[in-house]
């Protein structure tokens, strides 16, 4: 596994059953990984924001933050995205029998489950790409 960058979240990961430790672990190393393959995105910040490992574009400011982090509830985990991006409802209709979703800002694993790291990788180079998409110019019909 990749050193971690920030005290905080190595601390977190550490709190974890060994089981849901080594899935995010594998979703944190997809994180990075997209993040370094992806144009424009640049070095990921790893931080803390809401007690839970996140991932910032911060050097390129090109992205909304993506978290992981154990479900609440019962052994699964999930990956999360600013729940007023509309990020979601993109991989949603990308992706419907993929993937499931928790409302507007996550998509949940099962402990056992493995996600496809294309389809995820694919989500998360949206996410991290999300405010430079926003900001390129809509290109218009000519005539």
């Amino acid at each position: 596994m990749r050193r971690f960058t920030d005290a905080r979240v190595a601390a977190i990961f550490e709190t974890y059953p060994p089981a849901v430790r080594k899935r995010l672990a594998t979703l944190r190393a997809l994180v990075l990984e997209t993040a370094r393959q992806t144009d424009g995105v640049g070095r990921l910040t790893e931080t803390v924001k809401w007690g839970q490992p996140s991932y910032l574009t911060e050097e390129s400011g090109s992205g909304t933050t993506v978290r992981i982090d154990r479900l609440k509830a019962g052994d699964g985990y999930a990956i999360y995205f600013h729940c007023q991006s509309g990020l979601v409802e993109e991989f949603r209709q990308l992706y419907p029998d993929t993937f499931r979703f928790q409302g507007n800002r996550a998509i949940v694993f099962d402990a056992t489950e493995t996600p496809p790291s294309r389809e995820l990788g694919h989500c998360i180079a949206l996410a991290l790409t999300h405010h430079a998409r926003k900001r390129r110019p809509r290109q218009t019909a000519r005539r």
